[in-house]
């Protein structure tokens, strides 16, 4: 596969790039967590930014849903928030107390999902703006991102706890183990082959399980990679954000891995997502949004 590197340096307003996102209409948004703002870019490079109404919210994960709405969590204010398609924000508080908001999906029937770091909870948005909130049977499981799958149900990483857990649209939560020890799940999404796909940032491994709950890992290349985010691709692949090693991975659903240096040293490349060509996008903390076009 042939790819080719590209970097997008973004104003001081867009400080520390963490999240991303491709929209229905294919343009890329991404949290700026330093910032306290939203950024948008084209393909071209060209930024807008969206103030946030609440100062210091600690913006984390952000995510487009199919009615072209943008939601997004604000850790440090207990909210999840929305930009709708006329381009208003909305904040929404949650009901427990210091709850810590970090990843969130869409889910089915316009539900939005999210993990509770800190709360230790699974929560949804319904439509009608009902928030409800599931309890992980494992104390302490630091929940991170999440997904949907093929399924139907969410699928959730719990970071300290070593378990992916899935929860039906119902609130059922089921939880498996992952084989290796303090493997540390971060990011998850939903395969090409219907399986899920995670990252161990401290296992330093892809780890896949299908919905019935059938585990497999591979090792990356580089010690120490510390793999954060990952997202399908085109070509029956995944890709990844290795943030200890400055590189983004490729997988294919056989195992095969490829990683590809960042051109900008110390980038700390954290959310990573396709875009509706193929080029992968993603936000380096240091303060730029790379792009990676390939082709076969």
């Amino acid at each position: 596969m042939q790819i080719h590197f590209q970097e997008f340096q973004l104003p001081s307003s867009l400080a520390a790039p963490y999240g991303i996102t491709v929209s229905k209409e294919g343009e890329v948004w991404f949290t700026a967590n330093k910032g306290n703002k939203l950024g948008k870019l084209t393909a071209d490079g060209k930024h807008t930014v969206i103030d946030i109404p609440t100062k210091n919210a600690g913006l984390m994960i952000i995510t487009a849903t199919t009615s072209g709405e943008i939601w997004f969590t604000e850790n440090q204010a207990n909210q999840i928030g929305k930009r709708d398609e006329t381009g208003k924000i909305m904040e929404y508080p949650l009901p427990t107390e210091n709850a810590g908001p970090y990843g969130i999906a869409e889910g089915l029937a316009g539900t939005i999902w999210f993990t509770a770091l800190l709360a230790n909870k699974i929560g949804k948005r319904d439509p009608n703006g009902k928030i409800s909130e599931y309890d992980i049977p494992t104390p302490n499981s630091y929940p991170s991102f999440l997904t949907l799958g093929s399924d139907g149900n969410i699928w959730f990483t719990e970071n300290t706890a070593n378990k992916i857990g899935k929860i039906t649209p119902e609130g059922k939560i089921t939880e498996y183990v992952i084989p290796t020890p303090n493997s540390g799940p971060v990011g998850i999404t939903s395969g090409p082959d219907g399986c899920l796909w995670f990252v161990e940032i401290n296992g330093n491994k892809i780890g896949r399980i299908s919905p019935a709950g059938v585990l497999t890992e591979y090792l990356l290349p580089t010690k120490n990679a510390r793999p954060h985010a990952i997202t399908a691709g085109f070509y029956d692949d995944l890709w990844f954000s290795e943030w200890g090693c400055n590189q983004i991975g490729r997988i294919t659903i056989d195992g095969e891995i490829t990683e590809y240096p960042i051109p900008t040293k110390n980038a700390e490349p954290h959310g990573i997502i396709s875009g509706k060509d193929g080029d992968i996008w993603f936000a380096e903390e240091c303060g730029s949004i790379g792009r990676i076009l390939s082709s076969k």
